[in-house]
């Protein structure tokens, strides 16, 4: 830990992007790094309803900003690293949250289909990563992460691209892990189970299948975004800081107990 930090989740100084934040999982791991000390770039597609997350976490004391962007644009997404990069002078930690489902029984699947979700969840990430390593490298810090999945562990029936992606995140983050370690740079992916999203409003509205999810987790029930936001700040902060190559599932143990 630095001298001149109060704690080893103290994250003054620092400066953070993370996309698909303006709901849910995102917005929770916003507002937990900006209540860190972080400033907090927010990006999503739709600048109106960033602008909104944005104002109510400045109303909380928040050091934040809104950058819209389409993440799986590589030109869009590389020359706002830049911009940020410029404006701030640093950036130091990468959460690589956006991403896309598509449901369908295998026989219905195009590959308009299959690359619109890998696109979104995989290779949108890789090359924010990609932008974001130059001046991570530069600073000697730098912490990337990535949204995974519990899918991408167990496998779901109908999601064959999202899971499939999903376990490439973890897989990425173990590489880049190896590549960038030397920099100071960890590398790591947060595996949700089933969170309490609007999101996931659709499956919170059937009874059978929350029920379903409790019996099936160790602790019975449903997990709350703020959950995984406090993994996100442990792995964004000093204390994770020989954390790195790993994948984290936050899924009040579906993937770890019978």
């Amino acid at each position: 830990m630095s001298a001149d930090r109060s704690s080893p989740f103290d994250l003054a100084g620092r400066v953070a992007l993370v996309t698909a934040a303006s709901r849910g999982i995102g917005r929770a791991i916003a507002a937990e790094l900006a209540g860190a000390g972080a400033t907090v770039v927010l990006n999503a597609r739709t600048a109106s309803i960033l602008e909104e997350t944005v104002a109510d976490l400045a109303a909380r004391g928040h050091r934040c900003e809104a950058v819209p962007f389409d993440a799986t644009d590589v030109a869009a997404a590389t020359a706002a690293v830049a911009e940020i990069v410029e404006k701030h002078g640093r950036l130091d930690i990468l959460v690589a949250n956006a991403g896309l489902v598509h449901r369908a029984p295998i026989g219905e699947w195009t590959p308009e289909a299959w690359d619109e979700v890998v696109d979104a969840n995989l290779r949108a990430a890789f090359f924010l990563a990609q932008a974001a390593a130059a001046p991570m490298k530069a600073g000697g810090w730098g912490r990337l992460i990535f949204t995974s999945s519990i899918t991408g562990i167990l496998g779901r029936a109908t999601i064959p691209a999202y899971a499939a992606s999903k376990a490439g995140l973890a897989g990425l983050a173990r590489s880049l892990a190896a590549e960038l370690g030397e920099w100071g740079i960890t590398s790591n992916s947060i595996a949700p189970g089933y969170i309490e999203t609007d999101l996931n409003a659709g499956l919170l509205a059937d009874p059978v299948f929350v029920e379903r999810v409790k019996n099936r987790t160790a602790l019975k029930r449903w997990g709350r975004a703020a959950e995984v936001a406090g993994i996100a700040l442990l792995l964004a902060s000093d204390a994770g800081g020989y954390v790195t190559g790993q994948q984290i599932a936050v899924d009040g143990g579906i993937t770890g107990t019978m």
